[in-house]
């Protein structure tokens, strides 16, 4: 524990908050930037003798408890929250589960990619974001209901409309793999998390393929090429590039065709054609 850094940073935090973020009268003998020390202590419910002795450098380690009152009083954001948890000894407990939320940030770059088929995963393979392109491409994401727009269960669980699995995808297998692994990292990463233990036994229970690469335990990454079978275009050969977002645990996927090919027009017609004649889900 660095009580001083951590007495330091609680100070600074508490010094550019001012009452009305936390709907607190303005008072008319308000001196110190920021709130008071008693008003953060009443915010985190401890003690402004204790409180004010974290600042000092003068107190024992605080409890998560406390640290937790200290985030919410002090309005602390996640990566903050984090740096008060390593700074009072007690690294910060990993989330609940796979975070869903995506930085305004990126979803401005994927709607700004628009020769780009380009969506946004969650440590499950849930599909978060995408484009008009992605959507064209694959399918109509905005019309699903949440659970289906998860690629695992696509990969394993169907549907498989005119038996074209996973989009009719060239590298299904390969990409089977490497969904068994990335559920694996997440089983690890969420143990308690029931969206993950309830999508791996729902994959374990309805595919004999699920579970016998489940329990084979390999390690693979999907191919960076690949060809989709269109219904309504034909065969689209794409290069696939994954950025990885660590402090969500994220990916942003994206499909790229070679510059005068056959299908960089195929994506140039999709753009056009967007979602609306797409009468074969898949």
């Amino acid at each position: 524990m660095d009580r001083a850094e951590l007495g330091a940073f609680l100070r600074s935090r508490r010094e550019r908050i001012g009452p009305a973020d936390v709907g607190l009268p303005l008072g008319p003998r308000r001196r110190t930037p920021g709130l008071r020390r008693e008003e953060v202590a009443a915010l985190a419910f401890i003690s402004t003798e204790y409180y004010a002795r974290l600042e000092q450098a003068r107190a024992p380690r605080p409890s998560r408890e406390v640290l937790a009152g200290l985030t919410r009083a002090l309005r602390l954001t996640e990566a903050e929250r984090d740096h008060l948890h390593r700074l009072a000894g007690a690294p910060p407990s990993p989330a609940p589960g796979p975070p869903r939320e995506v930085r305004q940030s990126i979803l401005d770059l994927v709607h700004r990619l628009p020769g780009a088929a380009a969506f946004v995963t969650s440590a499950t393979l849930e599909v978060l974001a995408w484009n008009d392109l992605a959507a064209a491409l694959m399918e109509d994401f905005s019309a699903l209901p949440r659970r289906d727009r998860n690629l695992a269960r696509r990969a394993f669980l169907g549907p498989r409309p005119e038996d074209r699995r996973l989009y009719g995808v060239s590298d299904a297998a390969a990409f089977a793999r490497h969904v068994a692994h990335r559920l694996r990292t997440a089983a690890v990463r969420y143990p308690d998390d029931p969206e993950v233990t309830g999508l791996i036994r729902e994959l374990l229970d309805g595919s004999e393929e699920f579970a016998r690469l489940w329990a084979a335990r390999e390690v693979a990454e999907p191919t960076v090429r690949k060809t989709f079978r269109h219904p309504l275009v034909g065969p689209v050969t794409v290069d696939c590039d994954a950025l990885e977002l660590t402090d969500r645990d994220q990916q942003v996927v994206i499909y790229t065709a070679v510059p005068g090919s056959s299908s960089e027009q195929a994506l140039r017609l999709l753009a056009v054609i967007g979602t609306q004649r797409m009468t074969t889900p898949g």
